[in-house]
């Protein structure tokens, strides 16, 4: 299904027969695509009485690819000339929270994961009549004093994506070899095939391109954070090799009356042993939301 927000057409897929029902919005992270949410997780979380959606973000997936202008100069990004953006994560946001409308709810339970946290956090602080929780998952608050990567990562995150189908498989193991969860059960196999069923759905680097130069472009949201009064959960794994675990301490230092669960063996992914942990989070703060 596609919806015709904010200028462009988002791609996006429901769960949940309840139209009723509250609506839980999942963002999902940088260079991802709504795939990167498992649908076993998304009917799980329908089943706790929402109706939830997954969505493409600009510039990834079947959702509208933003072509022209400048080329990002990602050097000059990083040194604070923002004149080569594209967007920024406010426009990511504003894709939000037309959708949310679009959708017809007047607001919704927010979930965002990494960069989707991020723009999850500029949602709820450049719309906050549009957010009636959020839970931001492995993500930080844009002060480059926290939140770090390490090298290794962020170096291998930088490399460009092979055109090649099995060379792209081969470094999206090698990533994710990186970033998985040493605490927990994995699967070697699984992440094959869903990097495989991603690149056959949709390879663009172009827009991945433009997505890492907002993402760089992001201010610091600590003071702006503070404005914030949904109900918020802050979830972030005590092995992150990409945003590390001070980032989510920072979030929940930010956002008044936050809760901070930080999860021993997690890193920069959502394994399913997980998943009830996130779940939980969005109904409590569901709860939260209604006293």
């Amino acid at each position: 299904m596609r919806a015709r927000v904010n200028g462009i057409e988002l791609e996006y897929e429901l769960f949940g027969a309840v139209e009723a029902a509250p609506l839980v919005v999942l963002i999902a992270g940088f260079s991802q695509q709504m795939t990167g949410w498992d649908p076993m997780f998304c009917e799980r979380l329908a089943r706790r009485g929402f109706r939830v959606v997954r969505f493409d973000n600009r510039d990834v997936g079947l959702s509208s690819k933003i072509e022209g202008g400048p080329r990002p100069r990602i050097s000059a990004i990083v040194g604070g000339d923002l004149s080569t953006l594209s967007y920024a994560l406010t426009d990511m946001a504003d894709d939000t929270a037309r959708l949310i409308e679009a959708l017809g709810a007047g607001a919704a339970h927010v979930v965002g994961v990494s960069m989707g946290g991020m723009i999850a956090q500029t949602l709820a602080i450049h719309h906050p009549e549009r957010v009636k929780t959020l839970v931001s998952i492995m993500s930080t608050t844009g002060d480059r004093s926290v939140g770090y990567g390490q090298p290794e990562t962020l170096k291998l995150m930088s490399e460009r994506s092979p055109t090649d189908r099995q060379e792209n498989i081969e470094q999206g193991i090698r990533v994710w070899q990186k970033l998985r969860s040493p605490g927990f059960p994995h699967d070697e196999a699984l992440v094959r095939t869903r990097i495989g069923r991603n690149f056959d759905r949709s390879f663009y680097p172009e827009g991945v391109a433009r997505q890492l130069a907002a993402l760089l472009g992001q201010p610091d949201r600590t003071a702006a954070l503070a404005q914030v009064r949904a109900p918020t959960t802050v979830i972030h794994g005590a092995e992150d090799s990409l945003i590390h675990v001070s980032g989510g301490e920072a979030t929940a230092r930010a956002i008044p009356g936050a809760k901070l669960i930080v999860i021993p063996g997690m890193g920069h992914e959502l394994p399913a042993d997980v998943w009830g942990t996130v779940i939980d989070a969005v109904v409590a703060n569901a709860l939260e939301s209604t006293r």
